[in-house]
Order: structure tokens, then sequence, then C-alpha cells
């Protein structure tokens, strides 16, 4: 008898009030019985069903449940539930971001029930300990945001796993044998998430695509795309619908169009640009002032909607513009064809000319469909050297900068006007500026590389007055189209680029980092703070700190979206802004051309509900290519530094945390990590306030902005990552000499 008594004792349900909570919760619409709670714990013996009976009958008397049916319970309605995002954070726990939540939401790993990166999910928030975090647990999925991921494939005899390359993805992803398909042990794989069974540790999955051996040029390129669920090639049916469109100028078409063609037009463009979709014109009027046309190609003409064609534009939304290539949003036949505005040859153009003054003062515009002609190409380079040289007659362009290879002279009259459009561009410029604009040029890394795409030297992408010319003149396009239609009465719906002004908390936090560098920053209303940004981005110029500073900047500036509800926007100082000026390689532009033509025919407003819908999907598009396009520069510059191991870089230390100092090197923009854990002559501990790490014995620091020199200890191209050696301060370690 004291036997049993003890076995009875032995099969008590350990948290089992915790257990039926997190039930109850997970589906908090449907009641649940005693049987079905059983099921889910695993357990089926007649004790363990008498202590859920029991429990069920204590959780119903202090009201933390309720019996809805007969011997059925459901969670009593709380307002503890809350939709959000997911983020995942270190060691698998993650963060629910909520909107309009001051708080973020902390899901620990065991509250997270098989939601992932970026999933919008209802959680369920705990009663908050005094001073504590809120914590919560995640009730349902409600909307995946990815089941496609890259990884690497470990095959075994009758199953296989992939190991992720995302590092916020917590779990492998379990493949049965029937779905490993053509893959090979090792190999870089593209799998889809199929399932996900109540008690599987891991998630089932696919193998959709091979994309070969990690570390080869080819196959990192091609998981970067398909990591951001980029495509790199069109489908077929969209090419043989896009090589079927009739690309010819028709004089019944022409006749529909303000001709333009007789008006001087020429493009500026980078040297190794395929397309060109801007053109200016520059036309002396008899009452002294000037007439400038921005043109702009006619995509919408060819991209018809509810073809298969537009399809695919939308779903692209963007180009992505990686180290080695660009991934078009339009096939090579209008891309690189149709629609780019070769010099030589006649266009359908979209356009916006302004009758402009001496003071750059627009007195009258216009806008609509025209037919252009290119009189001339001109590289950046190229425009930038008749700028610099004013007083040269001929204006000969010198061969290694001309895109043909040889010297050439430009006539006078396209001279004339670069002259002239700079000069009105720079009072443009000073004008945004004196309305609170700031001035952005963060530098740009480029490669040069060779025929088998590998690195052989870096290079930075100055923004000079010919990029800046071209700049204004789109600018006063864009912001003209904005105010044109959303000034109209009855209010029109349109796409809007906004730009909201800079979070509170973000502009104190660099403060906080820029006084380190003795810089500070007036933040008492809108345009003292856009002054005092402009002030400490041109004082940075030159100085190590500089890519720092302006990358800084950037991240505490809020994140330009597509929307139907114009706020205008802040960094450019425009009330009104739109995208007009690129429909080649943007959808935002493709619709703002549509609606500009429908609003010039008189149409009713469109409705504002699918616009919306359409500007959300464009400005999620433009985020996952901005995040391809930086790891595929993380790539190049990880490729790069393996070929220099043995080389010693002066570098600034650009981030420091718990686990190790970020260095960037000055010469090549390259950044990588020194593990705390391998800086050697001391005990190292991250120190928040400071930014720094701090050696417990010597007191030695490693603080942001100090200038270091390092070595690659380890180049991980797999994971873009670099490892850099300590080799000491730069005012104290004295360089080894080449050769």
């Amino acid at each position: 008898m004291p036997q049993n008594k003890k076995k009875r004792r032995k099969q008590k349900i350990e948290g089992l009030t915790e257990s039926i909570l997190g039930i109850l919760r997970k589906d908090h619409s449907n009641p649940i019985n005693y049987k079905q709670i059983a099921a889910k714990l695993g357990v089926d013996d007649a004790s363990s069903r008498n202590q859920i009976i029991k429990k069920l009958k204590d959780l119903q008397g202090n009201g933390t449940i309720q019996e809805v049916e007969r011997g059925k319970y459901i969670i009593t309605p709380s307002q503890n539930y809350y939709t959000g995002r997911v983020d995942i954070a270190g060691r698998g726990q993650g963060y629910i971001i909520v909107e309009d939540m001051e708080d973020d939401i902390l899901v620990k790993n065991k509250n997270l029930n098989k939601a992932l990166q970026g999933d919008i999910v209802e959680v369920y928030v705990f009663k908050r300990k005094r001073g504590g975090k809120i914590e919560g647990e995640i009730t349902k999925i409600i909307q995946r945001k990815r089941t496609e991921f890259v990884g690497t494939i470990q095959v075994l005899e009758n199953f296989a796993f992939v190991e992720v390359t995302d590092y916020k993805m917590y779990t492998d992803i379990f493949v049965p044998k029937a779905n490993i398909g053509n893959a090979k042990n090792g190999e870089k794989v593209l799998v889809a998430m199929e399932d996900w069974p109540e008690k599987a540790d891991s998630p089932y999955g696919r193998v959709l695509k091979v994309l070969g051996m990690p570390g080869e040029h080819n196959t990192e390129i091609h998981s970067i795309l398909a990591q951001y669920g980029l495509p790199y090639e069109f489908p077929p049916e969209v090419e043989a619908f896009a090589n079927q469109l009739d690309t010819k100028i028709h004089p019944e078409e022409i006749k529909k169009r303000r001709d333009m063609r007789k008006d001087l037009t020429f493009t500026i463009d980078p040297k190794d640009a395929k397309d060109f979709d801007d053109a200016l014109s520059f036309t002396k009027l008899e009452n002294g002032n000037y007439e400038i046309g921005i043109h702009i190609a006619d995509v919408s003409h060819y991209l018809q909607t509810g073809t298969v064609l537009d399809d695919e534009a939308y779903e692209r939304a963007t180009s992505v513009y990686l180290v080695d290539r660009v991934v078009p949003m339009l096939p090579e036949i209008l891309s690189n064809g149709a629609c780019s505005l070769r010099p030589n040859e006649e266009k359908y153009t979209f356009s916006a000319v302004f009758e402009m003054n001496s003071k750059a003062e627009v007195l009258k515009k216009w806008f609509g469909r025209t037919v252009t002609y290119s009189d001339a190409r001109f590289a950046y380079e190229e425009a930038q050297h008749v700028i610099e040289n004013p007083k040269d007659a001929t204006h000969q362009i010198p061969s290694e900068i001309s895109i043909t290879g040889k010297s050439y002279s430009v006539k006078k009259e396209i001279a004339d006007a670069i002259l002239e459009m700079d000069r009105l561009a720079k009072i443009l410029r000073t004008n945004r500026m004196r309305q609170g604009a700031i001035s952005f040029d963060k530098v740009e890394v480029k490669f040069i590389l060779d025929e088998k795409n590998n690195p052989e030297g870096v290079y930075f992408k100055e923004s000079k007055d010919a990029n800046k010319l071209i700049e204004e003149f789109m600018l006063l396009a864009n912001r003209s189209v904005a105010e044109f239609i959303g000034k109209q009465n009855p209010k029109k719906t349109f796409v809007y680029r906004v730009h909201d002004e800079p979070d509170d908390e973000k502009i104190a936090a660099l403060e906080n980092i820029i006084k380190r560098f003795g810089y500070k920053l007036n933040t008492k209303d809108k345009n003292s703070t856009a002054a005092s940004l402009n002030k400490l981005l041109s004082d940075v110029q030159g100085k190590k700190e500089q890519n720092l500073v302006d990358t800084l900047a950037i991240r505490s500036m809020s994140k330009a979206v597509y929307t139907t509800n114009n706020i205008g926007h802040y960094g450019l100082a425009f009330d009104y802004y739109t995208h007009f000026t690129s429909p080649i390689r943007r959808y935002p532009d493709v619709m703002v051309h549509r609606l500009l033509q429908r609003y010039l025919d008189g149409k009713d407003s469109a409705k504002a509900e699918k616009y919306e819908e359409n500007c959300s999907h464009s400005s999620d598009m433009e985020n996952l290519a901005a995040n391809a396009e930086r790891d595929s520069i993380k790539y190049m510059q990880v490729k790069y530094m393996q070929d220099h191991q043995d080389q010693e870089f002066l570098g600034v230390i650009s981030g420091v945390t718990d686990w190790g100092v970020y260095v960037e090197i000055i010469s090549n923009k390259c950044e990588g990590m020194v593990r705390l854990q391998d800086l050697r002559d001391d005990h190292y501990i991250f120190d928040k306030e400071e930014y720094a790490a701090v050696g417990q014995r010597t007191k030695n620091a490693y603080q942001l902005g100090d200038e270091v020199y390092v070595k690659v200890k380890n180049a991980d191209l797999v994971k873009k990552h670099l490892d850099f050696t300590m080799l000491g301060h730069g005012n104290e370690y004295q360089p080894k000499r080449k050769g």
C-alpha cells in the first residue's frame, strides 16, 4: 500500500497550471475539454486526468478561466492580447514590436511557439514585474514573413538537415529523403518550409533549388538573391511577351504628344550605365528666360496593366544593384532598348517642362507625354570636365575620361547648356539647404573587378557638381509633379515619397556619440536640428570619423517610404515629393506616371486603398533590395580582404559590444570585428556608457572613434564576416614597412 501511494506521488504533473494556461492561450477563442488538454500534454492515465480536471476547477474558481460549454473551457477574455511583428534577438529569444506601444514585448525562446523573424503574431502579455521588461508568449502566428530559406545541407542516410545562413533563424530545417532532390552534402540550397508538426523541434522542408558550393562566387551572389526572395531570371512567358511588343516610333502616336525632337537634349549618367531613363533639354527663349525639360522614359506606354509583364514588374517593384550585376525590374528589350534614351534615337517620353529665369525661379510648368531625340550622351566625368573648364573654347574631353576612349570636342551649344544648368542647379541647391534640407553625401564604396568578378581594387564614388546638376533637376521634377497633384481640390489619390521627422531618442543617441569627437547638435526645433546636422556632416568631411558619423546620422533618420498619405519629406525639406524620374527601375514611378496621365485627362480620383497596398509592397521590396545590395558589398569586401591577410591596416573603431570591437579600415571601408576574447593582454569588459572595451587590470581602453591598427585573422565568405587581430592604438603601434 505505501508503495502504491509513492507511485501516485511520482505521477504528479509539474507546472500543470502554466501548461494548461499555455494551451488555452494558444487558441483562446476555441473552447477545450480536459481530454484535449491531456492529449496535448501527452498523458492518458487516470491520475493525470484527475489532476487536470481538479486544476481546471481551481482556475475556474479564481476566475482565470471560464466554462463556456459543459466541460469546455476558455481563458478569461483579457486586454492582454496584442498583434505585432517578431524580431529575433540573440540567444534565440525575441521581441514583439507592437505599433503604438512604447516598449517591445520580450518573448523567451520557450514561448516563441514556432514563430520566426518578421512573422506577424498574436502575443499574450504576462503581468509586468515591477521595474522589469514586458514579457509575453506568442499564442498565434497570423502571417509568416518567409517560408523559403537559404542554407547549407547536411545529407544523412535517410534524411537531411539544412542549417540556415540567416543568424536570426534559430532552428535548422528537417528534410525527408523524398524532398532532398539532387542536393549533395555540403551544398548551399534554397529550402521551403512546408510544415512544422506540433511536437517536432524543427520544421519540415523541401529543397527547391541547389545554389552550388559555399564560397563560390555565383553561389554566394545567387544565395543573396534567394535569401531575400529576389529573382535573377525572368519567366519565359514574361520574356516572350516583352519581345513581341511594338517598340517602333509611329507618326500617329507622335501626333498625340508634344514634339520636342528639335530641342537640344542630352543625357548625363555613370560611365558604365546601360540604361538611360532621364534626359535634359535646354532652350534659351526670346524673352531671355530658359525652357528646361526633364524627360523621362515613358515606360507606362509599354507596360500595360493586366499583362504578365506588368504583374512581374509589380512583384519585383525595383531593380537590384549588386556589386557585379544588375537584376532589372524590366526585361532588356525595354530597360536597355525601347525605354533607354540613347543618343541619336527618337523615344517616347513623359516630361516636366519649366520656364525659368536667371535666378532659377520657375515661372511656368507643363507636364505631359512627349517625343524626344537625344543629341548626346555624357558620362558624369565628361560633364564634370566641362564644368571645371568653363573657359575651354573647344571643350576638349580627354581620352582618359571619355566613354568613347578617344579625345573629342563637345559642341559649344551643349557645353554652354551644361554650364548654365550647373549655375541654375547651384542656386536650386542653395535655396533647398536654406529651407532646411539635409545634405547626405555619404561615401559609396565601389570595386574594380576583373573578368572573373574578383575584386582587384576599391575606390570611393564622390558626388561632384555634374552629379548634383542632375540631382537638382530630378528633384525639381519630382517635387513639382507632387505639388501639381497634391494641391488639387478635390483631393486626388497619389503616390508620394515621404520622410518623417527623426525620432527624438535616436537624435539624442547620436548627440551622445558625436560629443566624443567634439561635435554637438542644436535640437531646439526642426529647422535648428536640420541646420546643425548639415554643419556636422560638413565638419566631418575628410576626417577619420567621417564614414562613422555619416552612417550614424543616416541611422538616426526615419526611413523614407511610399504612401498615398502625404506628410512631406523632412530630409529634402519639401511639403510635396514623389518619384517620377526612374520608371525603368522603380515601380512607384510607373504608378506616378499612370496617375498623372489619369488626372491630366480629367478623370476622377483613383481608389486609395489599392494604391496604398501597392505603395506598401514597393517599400518592402525596396528594403529587401537594399539589404541584398548591402550583403553583396559585404561579400565583396570579405573577398577583397582574403587577398590582403598579411597586410596591416589603420582603421577606426566603428562599434563596441559586449562580444567585440568593430573596426572600419580607413583606406577601403571594410569592417571587421576583434573579439574581446582575442585581446590577450588583459581581460576586457564592455563599458556601455563609454562605448568602450576596458581592460580590468591595465585600464587600457578601445573606444568608439579610436584609430587602431588591425590585421585580418579570418575572412569567411559564407558568413560574410571578417575577424581582425588587434595590433594596437594608432598613436602607439608602429606598422611594419612594406617590402
